[in-house]
């Protein structure tokens, strides 16, 4: 018999992330071995001879000082001169191991973070609500559009589907006039419903209703409003006791902007105009003017050279870099697109930038898969040593709650899923998950819950699918269940605008309706609102341990508790436990 369970404190103590310089006890379990040595790896193989307690063989491991992964098996020597190796499953997950076939490596995962990582603590449990601003709600602003390939739609008129002139894609140059007022004038609603933390889709200056080809950083688009309209919005909702992040997307502009400057829109010289501007080296042309790099193949978003300096200092200079800016005009913090095709270099310089400037900025990234170990421009890449994110939207549980809800996998599964990512991420970086089910780029949580993503459709027929009453109520009652467990673990539960109304539709563009008001599902509301207000008032949910269990296939149990101290260490007066158990 052979066992080492990485999930397990009785074979890893404490388990989990270590801290840099800090000793863990490693145990392997076998009856039969003559020795067992603990093999690691950090760049270069390191061997460790255990020591044997009876039927367990132990070994008190020194973590380096150096952050980062440290990775690590078992030789086994057996009776008759044979010898194993024995590792970790190869799904990548952790806990049980097994025999490894010959010239097979899988190994077990440390992550190795800073003792001084500390992420801000109103992030910690806290509810986030995002909100893509042209769709939410509509108020007067004394800003005024100077642009005039425009197309507006009324509130109650479905999306246009025609392709967009500029980058063939969905129409993108369509709005329906939400603003930062109205915003402004919906935070009570907000208030109740129990947010505290707005992330707020691009605002900045931009062609596109979505506003990820960013045309001026420093202004906002006029059809949102203006510098003091975002000023007055983060202002009255600190005064609510919530929060204002903002979407950062630096790792391309728009070619219709002040940087570019493809259709000679602005005055300056854009790089488009040719090497006197002084914009032309923040972009790579293979030929000029036509043939340059360009986000994912969109000709219409040209990519950035993250390391040129002079991108640099425009993003974090002191004076007036973009980053500190708007966290000066009362941003909390940002949350970065596409995160993971940024520069590690370039993520360490923002977030000391952000800190430097508000000392508990939030900086969060999007990066879909794990992100203590992703594989990216042919590098490892660990954003959660203390150096780069304070967290990241968690994309591999949103797939892992879709798959449980809707009976492809069972509780043992998500179970796994959950105890590998509180084996990697340290509770700095685990505390501050964005728990999310819906969001602007992914089909409504509604819809995937009962199979209607409108895969194979045309966009006219995504455009009239609508899911059927006996598929509306079995969509919500599985929401239900997902937001249940969400709001029950550690992280911040993540409220897409109009979820909690019971918005529908597939992928983008129709995942951005404008919000229904006057039309939303008041029971699924109140059910949303008594979660997140719960929430909010629960120290035991938003710092407390977690143990989460497999009670059997259909049902899973997460336990929550504080004994005396949090999940952080720290000592409380309290001593608090929430027991809930969640079925399929």
């Amino acid at each position: 018999m052979m066992l080492h369970d990485s999930h397990s404190s009785m074979y890893r103590d404490p388990p989990g992330p270590a801290v840099s310089g800090s000793v863990i006890t490693v145990r392997f379990a076998c009856d039969a071995a003559e020795s067992v040595t603990l093999r690691t790896w950090m760049g270069t193989d390191v061997l460790y001879p255990m020591r044997r307690e009876e039927d367990l063989w132990e070994c008190a491991l020194p973590i380096p000082h150096t952050t980062g992964l440290l990775w690590y098996d078992f030789i086994v020597s057996l009776p008759g001169g044979a010898t194993a190796r024995y590792g970790a499953p190869s799904d990548g997950l952790g806990g049980k191991g097994r025999l490894l076939h010959r010239d097979e490596y899988c190994s077990w995962q440390i992550t190795i973070y800073s003792a001084d990582y500390h992420t801000p603590s109103y992030l910690h449990g806290a509810t986030i609500y995002q909100i893509f601003p042209d769709r939410f709600f509509k108020a007067p602003t004394e800003s005024v559009d100077k642009r005039t390939n425009r197309r507006f739609q009324a509130w109650d008129e479905d999306l246009m589907i025609k392709p967009d002139p500029k980058c063939m894609d969905n129409c993108v140059n369509n709005f329906y006039g939400g603003t930062l007022n109205g915003i402004r004038e919906k935070l009570l609603y907000l208030h109740r419903l129990g947010v505290e933390i707005l992330y707020l889709n691009p605002i900045f200056e931009a062609y596109s209703n979505h506003r990820y080809d960013t045309a001026d950083y420093h202004h906002v688009d006029p059809l949102l409003g203006t510098e003091e309209d975002f000023q007055a919005l983060c202002r009255e909702a600190e005064a609510l006791h919530m929060r204002v992040m903002l979407d950062g997307v630096f790792s391309h502009t728009g070619e219709d902007s002040i940087y570019f400057n493809d259709y000679g829109h602005y005055p300056g010289k854009g790089a488009y105009q040719g090497p006197d501007s002084k914009y032309y080296n923040w972009f790579t042309f293979e030929h000029f003017p036509d043939k340059y790099r360009c986000w994912w193949g969109f000709k219409n978003l040209p990519e950035v050279r993250k390391n040129n300096p002079e991108y640099q200092d425009f993003m974090f200079n002191d004076k007036d870099g973009v980053v500190n800016t708007w966290l000066r005009k009362g941003a909390c913090g940002w949350r970065l697109d596409v995160a993971d095709e940024l520069p590690m270099d370039f993520l360490r310089k923002l977030r000391k930038c952000a800190k430097h400037t508000k000392h508990d900025a939030v900086i969060l990234g999007e990066v879909w898969e794990d992100a203590s170990n992703k594989m990216a421009y042919g590098e490892m890449r660990c954003y959660c040593t203390g150096d780069t994110l304070d967290s990241v939207m968690n994309y591999p549980l949103r797939q892992g709650l879709l798959d449980f809800a809707t009976r492809k996998t069972g509780a043992p599964e998500l179970v796994r899923l959950i105890h590998h990512q509180m084996e990697v991420y340290p509770v700095p970086f685990l505390y501050g998950l964005m728990n999310l089910m819906g969001s602007h780029d992914r089909t409504r949580a509604l819809n995937a819950l009962v199979g209607q993503e409108g895969e194979g459709m045309t966009r006219a027929q995504q455009r009239a699918l609508r899911l059927t009453p006996s598929e509306y109520a079995l969509a919500v009652k599985r929401y239900k269940t997902c937001l249940s467990i969400i709001c029950a673990l550690p992280g911040c539960p993540t409220i897409y605008y109009g979820d909690e109304a019971g918005m529908t539709g597939t992928s983008d563009p129709f995942c951005r309706r404008p919000y229904p008001w006057g039309h939303e599902d008041h029971d699924l509301q109140s059910f949303v609102s008594a979660k997140l207000n719960h929430r909010q008032v629960s120290s035991v949910l938003r710092y407390g341990k977690c143990e989460v269990e497999a009670v059997d296939q259909h049902t899973i149990r997460i336990r929550r508790y504080l004994d005396g101290h949090d999940a952080f260490g720290r000592k409380t007066a309290e001593r608090l436990e929430e027991i809930y158990t969640i079925h399929q």
